[in-house]
């Protein structure tokens, strides 16, 4: 097993801000549409902004360490995390100007909808990023 393969940690910090923000978008989304209160929206729209500057760099990194990778194995498992990022985050900017509207239509069942597939998405990419290839195989 080389270096290469494992995890690089910085990236690993980075991701995990996607993570949490867009989580937390998605928790303050609910709890405006349970109060009514227009700060949880505002909120809403802060993590989105902040899961998509550090998504993107994720993303930049993710894209980066996917070129410059030669051999084949682990190729699938890079490309797919690529992917669920960028998926991840084109819903969060399709979300995030959502949540631009005006605070009393920002978070419909749309926007709900959204922020909650871009949290999973991004659980899914962490997932995927922290998932040991070598799981159950005889390490030398």
């Amino acid at each position: 097993m080389t270096a290469a393969s494992h995890p690089n940690p910085i990236h690993a910090i980075l991701l995990a801000f996607p993570i949490g923000l867009f989580t937390a978008a998605a928790v303050t989304d609910i709890t405006y549409l349970n109060t009514a209160q227009i700060q949880w929206s505002n909120f809403s729209s802060w993590l989105l902004a902040g899961g998509l500057f550090f998504g993107g760099l994720v993303l930049l990194w993710a894209i980066i360490d996917l070129a410059r990778w030669r051999t084949a194995s682990g190729r699938n498992r890079r490309t797919l995390y690529v992917l669920l990022l960028a998926v991840m985050w084109v819903t969060g900017f399709i979300d995030a100007l959502l949540h631009s509207r005006d605070a009393w239509y920002s978070v419909t069942a749309t926007g709900l909808v959204l922020s909650i597939v871009t949290a999973l998405l991004a659980l899914a990419a962490g997932w995927v990023f922290h998932a040991d290839p070598y799981a159950g195989k005889e390490r030398i």
